[in-house]
């Protein structure tokens, strides 16, 4: 995920903050995601209630609270295949 207007939405916010007061603050904030969107608020929620000391906690919780709405085409690599000797997956032919 590159760096969008709502990761600076959190640059902006003063630290200590709880997962509840960036819901109040940012939860209706869209996040339009490879397979659809989410809201912040959806996403935080998924944390349960934390203690962000900075602005780059905030952000790793969202990351990490996004759904596979979020993932491109799943099992899709531009990566070197496997290594010879390991089960890679089956390559899909589009």
């Amino acid at each position: 995920m590159c760096y969008t207007s709502t990761d600076a939405l959190f640059d902006d916010h003063s630290y200590p903050a709880t997962t509840r007061e960036l819901i109040d603050r940012y939860g209706e904030q869209t996040l339009e995601l490879a397979g659809g969107s989410q809201t912040v608020g959806e996403v935080l929620g998924v944390a349960g209630e934390e203690t962000f000391e900075s602005a780059e906690e905030a952000r790793y919780a969202v990351y990490a609270g996004m759904g596979s709405e979020a993932i491109g085409r799943v099992g899709y690599t531009d990566r070197d295949p496997e290594p010879p000797g390991t089960n890679g997956h089956v390559p899909v032919s589009f």
